[in-house]
C-alpha cells in the first residue's frame, strides 16, 4: 500500500502538480549572504568539478550553491537567478551543508584570488525561471 501512494505521488509529480508551488517563487527576490567557492580540493572534496547534484564544473560558468533553506523555499537544481551587481544571470547546480542558513556560494572557477577579493557580501536574488 505505501509503495501504491508513492507510485501515485511519482506519477502526479511527473504530471506537473507540486511545479505550481516552484513556481510561485519565481519573480520574487531574497535578501541572502554571498559567498564564493572554487573548484579546488581545498574547499570540496576529491572531485572539485562535480557538484552535488552531478553536474559538472566548469571554470566561466555562471553557477551558485545554495542552502538547504533556500531549497526547500523553491530554488532547486536548475533554477535561474539575477544576482545583485553581477551581470548576467546564475543557475543553481549545488547545494551547501546543512549547517547554513539564507546563504548563496558563487561559482568562481579556479580563481582563488577572484573568491577572496568578493568576500562575504549581502545580496538581493531574484528569481527568474524555476
Amino acid at each position: 500500500m505505501k509503495q501504491a501512494i508513492i507510485g501515485i505521488f511519482f506519477a502526479l509529480m511527473a504530471l506537473g502538480w507540486g511545479a505550481s508551488a516552484q513556481a510561485g517563487i519565481q519573480g520574487k527576490s531574497l535578501r541572502v549572504t554571498a559567498t564564493a567557492y572554487n573548484s579546488v580540493r581545498a574547499q570540496t572534496n576529491d572531485n572539485p568539478s562535480i557538484a552535488a547534484w552531478g553536474d559538472r564544473l566548469k571554470p566561466g560558468m555562471k553557477a551558485i550553491a545554495v542552502s538547504r533553506d533556500l531549497l526547500k523555499m523553491g530554488l532547486t537544481r536548475g533554477t535561474r537567478v539575477k544576482i545583485s551587481g553581477l551581470p548576467g544571470e546564475y543557475v543553481v547546480l549545488d547545494k551547501m551543508n546543512k549547517r547554513w542558513s539564507r546563504k548563496i556560494d558563487i561559482y568562481m572557477g579556479t580563481d582563488v584570488r577572484a573568491a577572496k577579493n568578493w568576500g562575504r557580501r549581502k545580496v538581493t536574488i531574484t528569481v527568474i525561471k524555476v
